[in-house]
C-alpha cells in the first residue's frame, strides 16, 4: 500500500538578539539562528513541513523581556490570521524571557492551532510534558534575566561610588568625550552665570525673567527617535534642579548621595554653598508665609488652563489686600495664564463658601468645609466650576471686581443689606429646600404629605421650603454675598415665580448686569 501524502505544515522562523553589537558583520548571530532553524524545517520535509514565503522574522537589538518588538508583532499578526502552523526558534528564550508573556503566547498559539518548536530543545507545546519543560526552561531564563539586571545595577552603583560617569542626560555645561564628562566652556559660562545671578536676585522667578531677556535656553539634543528636544527657556523646575546639582562641584550623584567624581568642577564650592543656603531660606520663608496666609483655597483653585492660583498680597497705606494669582505669572509666563490671571481672595472665597454652604447643614467652619467637601475649583471668565469630593459639580458665576461691598440696584440709594442673621436663615432654608427636592426626585412613591410627615412639619411649611430651592442662582449669590437689601421678605422669596427673570421684578428689584 502507498503511504498517504503528509499534511502540509506551514512554518515560520523567529530569531532575536538583545543588542545590535556585531550585527553589521556579514555573518552574525541572527544569521546563525536562521540557518539552524531553516535546516531543521528542511529535515522535517518528509512530515510536510514547509517554510512560508517571507517566513523569517528577525529582531536585532531587542530585549526578550518585552513583547514590543516589530518582527514579533508581525509574526503574531500572521498567527492571528492563521497563516502559519509551526513556529521554529533556535532557543525558547529567543521568543521571550518572561513567564507571563510566554503564557499569553501559548494561549494565542493554542487558540490559533499553532505549534512551537525549539531547534536545540526537544519539546512540543501540544503535550502537557512539553508545557512543563517549557515552563522550567523559562523559569531559568527569567531568573537569569533578573540576576543580570541586579548585576548591572550593582555595577552602576559601584561605578558611581568611584566617581565614574555611567551615562544618562549630560548636564548643561558638560559634554561626553571618551566616556567621561568634559567641560564645555560656552555652556559652563552659562551655568556660572545662573548661580551668580540667583545669588544676586534671590528669586527663581526673577532669575527666569532675566535669562529669558538674555535669550538663554536649554541645550538642543537629538533623541533616539530622530526628534529634537530642548531649545526652550529655562523654567523654575529645571533651574531649581540645576542650582542643587552637585555634579557642578565635580561629584557624581547616586540615590540621594554624592561621591567625588573624575570630572572637573564648574562652580566654586563657596558659591555653590551660598546658593544652597539662599534656596533653603527662601523655601522656609515660603512655607511659613503660605501657612500663615489664611488662604482657604490654597492647592484647590486653578485657572482655566490648569495652572494653580497661588496666594499673594499687597500692602497699600497699611491695608493688606489678598489675591490669588495664576502661578505662571510669577514665572514670567503671563501669556500662558488662563482667562482670569488675578482675583481678589475674599471675593472668590466668599462666593465658593456660599455655594458650599448651600450643601452643608452640619455647621462646619470655613476651613473644615473646604477641606472635607471641595476637591477642585476652576476659575474662568464669568464662571467658577467646583468639583466636590463626592464627585458632584457646581457651577456658579464668578464674582465681579468691586472696590467694596456692592448693593444690588434698587430705587432706594440708601438701602442697607440684609442682616447677617437673616442671610444665614435664608441660606439654611435654601439648602433645606434643595435637600427635600432631592428626596422627592429620588422616590416616585414619596409625595408632599409624606415628606412633611417624615420631617415633622406641615405641608404648607414643606411647600415654602421647596419654593426657596427654585430661586435664581444670582439671587442666591446675592444673598450669600450680602448684596440683597433689607425689605425683601422671606415670604416674597418663597412665593417668587419659577421664571428667574420674573423673580427680580416680583421682589421689587432690578436684575443687575452681569
Amino acid at each position: 500500500m502507498s503511504r498517504p501524502a503528509p499534511t502540509i505544515r506551514r512554518c515560520a522562523v523567529y530569531t532575536r538578539v538583545s543588542t545590535d553589537h556585531r550585527l553589521e558583520q556579514d555573518f552574525n548571530s541572527l544569521d546563525a539562528q536562521r540557518e539552524a532553524a531553516e535546516a531543521y524545517v528542511r529535515s522535517q520535509a518528509g512530515e510536510g513541513w514547509k517554510l512560508v514565503k517571507g517566513g523569517v522574522f528577525s529582531d536585532g537589538g531587542f530585549s526578550g523581556g518585552s513583547m514590543e518588538r516589530p518582527a514579533l508583532q508581525r509574526l503574531l499578526e500572521l498567527v492571528r490570521s492563521r497563516g502559519v502552523d509551526v513556529i521554529v526558534v533556535y532557543k525558547v528564550d529567543r521568543l521571550t524571557r518572561s513567564l507571563a508573556d510566554f503564557a499569553k503566547l501559548v494561549e494565542l498559539f493554542d487558540a490559533s492551532g499553532v505549534s512551537f518548536v525549539s531547534v536545540t530543545q526537544s519539546f512540543n507545546t501540544t503535550t502537557s510534558m512539553g508545557r512543563l519543560t517549557l515552563n522550567m526552561l523559562l523559569s531559568f531564563a527569567q531568573f537569569e534575566r533578573e540576576v543580570t539586571g541586579e548585576r548591572i545595577r550593582d555595577k552602576i552603583a559601584a561605578s558611581k561610588k568611584r566617581g565614574i560617569w555611567v551615562g544618562g542626560v549630560v548636564p548643561l555645561g558638560y559634554r561626553v568625550q571618551a566616556k567621561k564628562l568634559q567641560i564645555d566652556e560656552a555652556e559652563a559660562a552659562t551655568v556660572r552665570l545662573i548661580f551668580e545671578r540667583y545669588l544676586a536676585l534671590g528669586s527663581l522667578s526673577a532669575l527666569q525673567g532675566e535669562l529669558r531677556e538674555r535669550g538663554i535656553v536649554t541645550r538642543t539634543r537629538t533623541l533616539a527617535s530622530g526628534a529634537t528636544a530642548g531649545g526652550v527657556p529655562l523654567t523654575n523646575g529645571p533651574l531649581a534642579h540645576l542650582l542643587a546639582n552637585r555634579v557642578y562641584l565635580g561629584e557624581i550623584n547616586h540615590k540621594g548621595r554624592s561621591y567625588p567624581g573624575e570630572h572637573p568642577a564648574i562652580v566654586d564650592p563657596k558659591l555653590f554653598e551660598a546658593v544652597q543656603t539662599r534656596i533653603a531660606a527662601n523655601r522656609s520663608g515660603r512655607i511659613t508665609t503660605r501657612s500663615a496666609s489664611g488662604a482657604l483655597l490654597l492647592g484647590r483653585l486653578f485657572d482655566d488652563r490648569g495652572h494653580p492660583m497661588t496666594p499673594s498680597a499687597t500692602n497699600r497705606k497699611g491695608v493688606v489686600y489678598r489675591y490669588y494669582v495664576s502661578s505662571v505669572i510669577a514665572q514670567g509666563r503671563g501669556a500662558e495664564a488662563g482667562s482670569v490671571k488675578r482675583i481678589s481672595a475674599p471675593q472668590i472665597e466668599q462666593a465658593i463658601l456660599a455655594a458650599m454652604r448651600l450643601r452643608d447643614i452640619a455647621g462646619l467652619d470655613d476651613k473644615a468645609l473646604v477641606a472635607e467637601h471641595l476637591g477642585r475649583a476652576i476659575l474662568s471668565t464669568g464662571e467658577i466650576e467646583l468639583t466636590l469630593l463626592d464627585g458632584d459639580v457646581i457651577r456658579l458665576p464668578s464674582p465681579r471686581r468691586t472696590s467694596g461691598r456692592q448693593i444690588l440696584a434698587t430705587s432706594d440709594a440708601t438701602a442697607r443689606p440684609l442682616k447677617a442673621e437673616a442671610r444665614a436663615v435664608l441660606l439654611r432654608w435654601i439648602a433645606l429646600g434643595r435637600k427635600w427636592i432631592g428626596e422627592l426626585s429620588r422616590s416616585s412613591a414619596l409625595d408632599l404629605d409624606q415628606l412633611a410627615q417624615r420631617h415633622g412639619c406641615t405641608k404648607r411649611h414643606a411647600e415654602r421650603m421647596i419654593g426657596y430651592a427654585f430661586l435664581a442662582p444670582d439671587i442666591v449669590t446675592a444673598i450669600a454675598e450680602g448684596r440683597l437689601p433689607r425689605g425683601v421678605t422671606a415670604s416674597a422669596l418663597a412665593e417668587a415665580p419659577m421664571l428667574w427673570s420674573e423673580q427680580w421684578r416680583t421682589i421689587g428689584l432690578e436684575q443687575p448686569d452681569r
